[in-house]
C-alpha cells in the first residue's frame, strides 16, 4: 500500500506531466473503480475538461479540472498511472483511460482491483466522504505536538493502530509507523494513552522526519518515461532501520529486531530500545 511519500511522488509527477492537458474523452472500463458514477456519466463529466493542476490530500490524488469538478483517485494496493502514445498498447488491467487532445493518453492500471475514483464538484471537494474525516496533513500547522498529544491521550488503542488511523494521523502507513516508533523509542504494544509525555515530542518529530526523508529520497529517483511513479515503492529500503529487518541487529543496541502481527500487518521493533 503506497504511503504519503509515495503518493506525493506520484502527485508531483502527474503535475509535471499532465497539468495543462485537455481531456478529449474518458473511458471507465471497470465500473467498480468509480462505484458512485455510471460509465457514461464518468465520460461526460470529464470530456472536454482541462487539468488545471494535480494535488494531494492524505493518500488521495486530486485532479483539479477547469469544469468545476475534481477527480479523486486512491491508488490502494496496486493502482498506477501510465502516460502512453498512440503506438503503445493498453496494458492488462487497464481500468480507466483519459484521451488527451495531443493524442497521448493517461491510463489507470490496477492488477489487484482495489483502486478508487470519484468525481465531485470542486466547491464541495472537502465535503466528500473520502476526505472529510481525514486528520490534518503532517506538514501543516494543524498537525503539532499538542495535537498529537491530545490524540494519543484520548485513545485506548495501541499506538500502532492510532498511527495507521487516517482520521487521527494522516498519511502514515505500516512502514513509516514502525520507523517513527523506533526513532521515538516507543513500543508498538504500548497503549496510545500511556505514551509518556516525554516521548510525544520525539514521536511527533520522528513522524515528520521519516516522511520528509522518504519524499526527499524519492525525488532523486530517475523518472520512468511511461509508468508514473515507477521505482518509488521501496526506494528507502536502505534507509529503514527496523522495517522488514527481522533478526537483524538493532542499529542502536545490536539486539535482534523482532516482528509481531498487529491488525493483520507486520510491525518491526527493537524490544530493548522501544519501551
Amino acid at each position: 500500500m503506497p504511503e504519503l511519500p509515495e503518493v506525493e511522488h506520484v502527485t508531483r509527477a502527474l503535475q509535471r506531466l499532465v497539468a495543462g492537458r485537455s481531456i478529449e474523452t474518458a473511458e471507465l472500463r471497470r465500473a467498480r473503480l468509480a462505484p458512485d458514477t455510471i460509465p457514461s456519466k464518468f465520460a461526460s463529466d470529464l470530456a472536454k475538461a482541462s487539468i488545471n493542476f494535480v494535488h494531494r490530500r492524505g493518500k488521495h490524488i486530486l485532479f483539479d479540472l477547469n469544469n468545476a469538478r475534481t477527480l479523486i483517485v486512491h491508488l490502494r494496493m496496486s493502482g498506477r498511472f501510465m502516460l502512453l502514445t498512440p503506438d503503445d498498447p493498453d496494458p492488462k488491467f487497464t481500468h480507466a483511460v483519459f484521451y488527451f487532445t495531443d493524442q497521448t493518453r493517461l491510463i489507470f492500471q490496477d492488477q489487484r482491483h482495489f483502486g478508487l475514483m470519484k468525481i465531485v464538484r470542486t466547491n464541495k471537494l472537502y465535503e466528500a466522504k473520502e476526505l472529510t474525516k481525514l486528520a490534518p496533513e503532517p506538514f501543516s500547522d494543524e498537525f503539532s505536538a499538542s495535537y498529537l498529544s491530545n490524540t494519543l491521550k484520548s485513545s485506548g488503542r495501541v499506538i500502532k493502530e492510532v498511527l495507521l488511523d487516517q482520521t487521527k494521523i494522516c498519511g502514515v502507513g505500516n512502514i513509516y509507523a514502525s520507523e517513527a516508533m523506533f526513532r521515538a523509542g516507543i513500543s508498538p504494544r504500548r497503549r496510545a494513552s500511556n505514551v509518556p509525555k516525554s516521548r510525544v515530542g520525539p514521536l511527533f518529530e520522528s513522524i515528520i522526519a521519516v516522511l520528509m526523508e522518504a519524499i526527499e529520497a524519492q525525488s532523486l529517483v530517475t523518472p520512468d518515461p511511461v509508468v508514473i511513479g515507477e521505482g518509488v515503492y521501496g526506494v528507502s529500503d536502505e534507509r529503514w532501520q527496523v522495517y522488514d529487518r527481522e533478526g537483524d541487529a538493532c542499529p542502536t543496541c545490536t539486539t535482534a529486531i523482532r516482528r509481531i502481527r498487529q491488525g493483520a500487518r507486520s510491525t518491526y521493533f527493537c524490544p530493548k530500545c522501544q519501551r
